[in-house]
């Protein structure tokens, strides 16, 4: 499986997490089972998308939050476009996979599952965060 698809995958978990709020590796196992994920690379990089999102949570949401506009709260946030900008936040910065291709397919995704303004606004938002971390 090419690695924009494997993210698809992990998007719509990260996306089913946000729904029911229950992150355990059985809820893991169950996805991949029902979405019949067999290949072992896709297997291995959506339980790395899952393990290191669910250990870094409250460094990616903090980044979240102080990158949205005044006024603006993560709980206004659609589930998608969290889970959206989880994935992307933490292939940035702690995979340091290339923005550009980790932008670019998360807009894309926006593009597929969400609305027309959460293109922008994800843009917006991941803009920020690697403006941030350039200049570090």
């Amino acid at each position: 499986m090419k690695r924009s698809a494997a993210r698809e995958k992990a998007f719509k978990y990260l996306y089913s997490i946000e729904i029911q709020h229950e992150k355990s590796m059985e809820q893991l196992e169950l996805y991949m089972i029902s979405n019949d994920i067999t290949d072992d690379k896709t297997k291995e990089y959506i339980i790395d998308i899952a393990e290191g999102i669910s250990k870094n949570e409250n460094d990616i949401q903090e980044l979240i939050n102080i990158n949205l506009k005044e006024k603006w709260q993560i709980e206004r946030i659609s589930k998608i476009n969290l889970a959206l900008l989880k994935l992307a936040i933490y292939e940035i910065l702690y995979k340091e996979i290339p923005y550009k291709i980790v932008i670019n397919e998360v807009i894309e995704l926006a593009k597929k599952y969400s609305d027309d303004n959460s293109r922008s606004f994800i843009n917006g938002v991941l803009a920020s965060i690697v403006k941030q971390k350039l200049s570090d």
